[in-house]
């Protein structure tokens, strides 16, 4: 073909083909996009591939340094077409690689406003780039994985045209998030089995994209990414850095994404087995650091799964190949795999086996999982393991073994996983005298050796330099196989003597110098907590909790509630203390009369004075089953706290403060406000238009329970209503209530099934409508009858105060009258000494009267004792059974006053005074 000539006709905007010699005049800053792609894809020329190439190879030199925002569109474009046409021509090959290599570096702008208005174009080239992965040559796919791992590094261009700027630093990221470049790439790893090395690529950049964004993470998720990764990591790999790249890119998905959503995709059937060969491969064939290192991040992935219920970990019998391993190498296998596993002992080797013993408590909710650990005998792996460390262990040399802080954490972990595990598999531990096992090492805890526990780990909380994080372990396992209320179980740690042991310690601990945190009362709280189980239904363990277990409860109730809200853990032993009281003391006459010969009773009312309100209901129950006891009820009624308040006015007073918690209608002096509903809350007349089945308690019984009045009701009605001491008015009215308490909730009641049979459309047969008509009515009449008899009660009150005012205005005026008596006597002595003819005419007066008095003396020295004068002074008030003033009686002392006559002229040098002449008897 000549190539002076021109082959084709010419059409307008298609360049034409002339001479080599005028082509290379041609100048690249002519060449436009929308030509080049018209050169493309128009039917008469789509076959020059040479002409093709040639214009091509111009564009990207002349973009060397990036391309142009408002171009990518068109490069787009460009890359797409190159494509289709890589599959029979590989000459398109190295112009995709250079497009992809100028895709390195920043895009450039030519204002400042572009990158705004070419972000949707940005984010479209991105999604094509990612679809260049559909090329087969492996060229083509290792530059663009390259080009995408260097978004995250800064490559900038030699040098660059004028009026031209490259994008922001992290603009190329922004927009990269927003495309779905990240899940191309994922979708690709399936094309990639025979490429190993372009694989590892771009595991390595999707390892980058994945711990970069979280956006990026949840595009992955959201193509399946975890479950691709997961498939692909057991693939052929020369350079054995697949497996780890693929977990650290999982590792990134957990971190970034919802875990739940990433172990669902995990949780198949396949990836799981995946896993499987990927952890025995490394458990096996690992031998250096970062092997063992990658061996632990399999397992704790493997540990996540095991959270998902229906994860396959059983079907999959990757459950069964690690049992033989939990249990190595406390027991002896026959699997080969593990005879010939060789341990390091080293903090690698110490994590797996702590993931392992961990895995065990994720998996026991699986009752195979239980079986497969019967099967196993896992139970006695740990059991085995629990054991306390010998005073002087006898180890051979030249064999590897844990040191003492590795099994220190063994041992700890193995506690954890028991208190888990052993309410479970109750048979297992009981075959294998798991108690024994569990008292052995309790006594090993109190025991006085030269054990340093080193604390490292998280179960050694609090531990070292102690045994304190052992004790605490496993007094936590003893408490969960005692709460199953196992009668063989229970009954073994009994005839072990572990009460007895169990008070033991816990009065050493309380006599021990160290100052209290939060493990110690913990273990104390435990402790009673067992204590509480053992003995709740049992009477002989209650006698054998005897006065040792009364001691030590008596001396705990006398803490009392003052650190309550520390944070320590002192409002868990108050509660574990009172519960104790209950369940080992209450039931058994003989502990119960020494409790209260140790003031026990009056010790919980000072509990229940000085406490919160959440401890109220369990204090109120303990005196309620205590009130059983008929010796009870003389402490009750006896006990007074420091302000003098009696038990009845307490019990009143918190049956005032429930009433206003649950907001029911009272007037300002407590009395019924609304006959109809004399002790309804609001939140029982929500419930007013619901209908409840038969198997359900209706909200007027359900009220009962959740609140205190009915144990209140319930201990007055042990006191009795009459003759309580220490009431005041208001405590009668309140008391009114509290003794019809039981009629108004059988009101209730039966108010509340009237209510249902009308919400259920049912009509009742006349005489049953008119017997609940009289059912309800009798209720209603019954609160008018209370508020009656409250209102007498004020009305009485009202007298008594306006009786005590009036004797408070007659004490008042005889007061004044005194003081007008002794202020006129004052004027009489004042006039007497300063106005001589007064004291002429006083002196006279009082000659006249001696004289008149002698003419009848009754005795003979009548004359020698003249008349004196009084001023009364009130002593006392009594009130009679008269009305108005006649109804007050006063009790008045007399104030002599000296006669004239026995006035003697005192010297000049000493001044008459006004206490030697007037006297006020106090």
């Amino acid at each position: 073909m000549d190539s002076g000539k021109v082959v084709y006709r010419r059409k307008p905007d298609i360049p034409v083909i002339r001479s080599h010699q005028h082509i290379q005049e041609v100048s690249a800053k002519s060449l436009e996009l929308s030509k080049v792609i018209r050169l493309l894809e128009d039917p008469l020329t789509t076959n020059l591939k040479e002409r093709h190439i040639f214009v091509l190879k111009k564009l990207l030199t002349r973009s060397e340094n990036g391309f142009l925002l408002r171009e990518l569109t068109g490069v787009a474009k460009i890359f797409n077409i190159c494509a289709e046409k890589v599959k029979d021509h590989p000459e398109y090959v190295p112009i995709l690689c250079e497009a992809l290599r100028i895709c390195r570096l920043p895009f450039l702008k030519e204002k400042a406003s572009d990158e705004l208005n070419y972000a949707q174009d940005v984010t479209e080239f991105f999604c094509h780039m990612g679809c260049l992965m559909r090329v087969s040559e492996a060229e083509v796919r290792q530059q663009l994985v390259e080009s995408v791992k260097s978004f995250y590094s800064c490559v900038a261009p030699k040098q660059l045209l004028d009026g031209l700027q490259l994008t922001s630093p992290g603009y190329r990221l922004q927009l990269l998030e927003r495309s779905d470049l990240a899940q191309t790439l994922i979708l690709s790893m399936a094309a990639l089995e025979n490429q190993p090395a372009i694989k590892l690529q771009l595991l390595q950049t999707l390892k980058i994209l994945s711990s970069s964004s979280d956006m990026n993470c949840a595009l992955m998720l959201s193509a399946q990414g975890a479950k691709t990764i997961c498939l692909h990591m057991n693939e052929l790999d020369p350079s054995g850095q697949v497996l780890f790249h693929s977990s650290e890119i999982l590792w990134n998905l957990l971190e970034r994404c919802s875990k739940d959503e990433v172990t669902a995709q995990l949780s198949s059937i396949e990836c799981v087995v995946s896993l499987k060969e990927a952890f025995f491969h490394q458990l096996l064939n690992g031998f250096r650091q970062s092997d063992f290192q990658l061996r632990n991040d399999l397992l704790v992935i493997t540990t996540l799964i095991a959270e998902n219920p229906n994860s396959p970990l059983i079907e999959s019998l990757f459950a069964k190949q690690l049992m033989d391993f939990v249990t190595f190498p406390e027991l002896k296998s026959h699997n080969p795999s593990v005879r010939n596993l060789k341990l390091s002992y080293n903090n690698e080797d110490l994590k797996m086996k702590k993931l392992l013993l961990n895995l065990l408590v994720l998996m026991s909710r699986d009752f195979a999982a239980l079986q497969l650990y019967k099967e196993e005998r896992v139970m006695l792996a740990l059991l085995t393991l629990i054991k306390p460390p010998a005073a002087s262990p006898e180890r051979r040399p030249g064999l590897r073994h844990w040191s003492s802080s590795q099994q220190e954490e063994l041992q700890l972990q193995a506690l954890a996983v028991l208190a888990t595990i052993a309410p479970l598999m109750v048979d297992d531990y009981m075959s294998f005298q798991g108690n024994a096992c569990l008292l052995l090492l309790l006594d090993w805890c109190v025991g006085q050796d030269a054990y340093f526990g080193q604390g490292h780990s998280f179960h050694a909380t609090g531990g070292r330099g102690s045994k304190k994080a052992q004790m605490r372990h496993c007094v936590r396992v003893l408490r969960s196989v005692t709460s199953l209320r196992d009668r063989s179980v229970n009954q073994d740690l009994c005839d072990q003597g572990i009460i007895s042991q169990l008070l033991g310690i816990l009065m050493q601990m309380e006599a021990s110098p160290d100052e209290e945190d939060a493990i110690t009362l913990e273990i104390m709280s435990d402790i009673q907590l067992i204590l509480s189980a053992l003995c709740e239904t049992d009477m002989h363990r209650k006698e054998l909790f005897g006065s040792e277990g009364v001691e030590m409860t008596v001396h705990f109730l006398k803490k009392g509630s003052d650190k309550f809200y520390s944070g320590l853990g002192h409002n868990k032993l108050i509660l574990s203390t009172v519960d104790c009281v209950w369940s080992c003391i209450v039931g058994c006459y003989t502990t119960e009369d020494y409790f209260l010969a140790k003031d026990g009773a009056f010790l919980l009312l000072d509990l229940l004075s000085s406490s919160p309100r959440c401890v109220h209901g369990i204090v109120l129950a303990t005196l309620l089953e205590l009130c059983d006891n008929t010796n009870t009820l003389s402490h009750i009624l006896s006990w007074r706290d420091n302000s003098g308040q009696t038990a009845p006015r307490l019990l009143l007073q918190l049956w005032r403060e429930e009433e206003e918690e649950l907001g029911i209608s009272r007037s300002r002096h407590g009395e019924i406000a609304d006959p109809k509903r004399p002790t309804l809350s609001p939140y029982q007349q929500d419930d007013i238009q619901l209908s409840f089945p038969a198997s359900m308690a209706s909200a007027a019984v359900l009220e009962m329970i959740e609140n205190l009045r009915a144990k209140i009701y319930s201990i007055f009605c042990k006191l009795g209503f009459q003759d309580l001491p220490g009431l005041k008015t208001k405590d009668y009215v309140t008391l009114s209530i509290v003794k019809r308490y039981l009629d108004f909730k059988v009101g209730e009641v039966w108010d509340e099934i009237s209510r249902e049979l009308s919400v259920d459309g049912v009509r009742p047969i006349t005489p049953d409508e008119e017997a609940l008509s009289s059912i309800c009515k009798i209720a209603e009449d019954t609160a008018r009858t209370v508020a009656k008899e409250q209102s007498s009660i004020l009305e009485q009150l009202e007298k008594e105060e306006i009786s005590e005012e009036e004797l408070m205005y007659t004490e008042i005026k005889s007061h004044w009258k005194q003081r007008e008596l002794t202020a006129k006597s004052w004027d009489h002595y004042v006039s007497k000494t300063s106005n001589y003819e007064i004291l002429k005419e006083v002196k006279a007066q009082r000659e006249k009267y001696t004289e008149s008095s002698r003419n009848k003396p009754k005795h003979e020295d009548a004359a020698l004792h003249p008349a004196e004068h009084f001023i009364g002074q009130v002593m006392s008030v009594e009130k009679t059974d008269a009305e108005g003033p006649a109804g007050v009686k006063l009790t008045l002392a007399r104030a002599p006053i000296k006669a004239a006559a026995e006035e003697q002229v005192e010297t000049t040098a000493r001044a008459p005074e006004y206490f030697s002449t007037v006297s006020v008897k106090d």
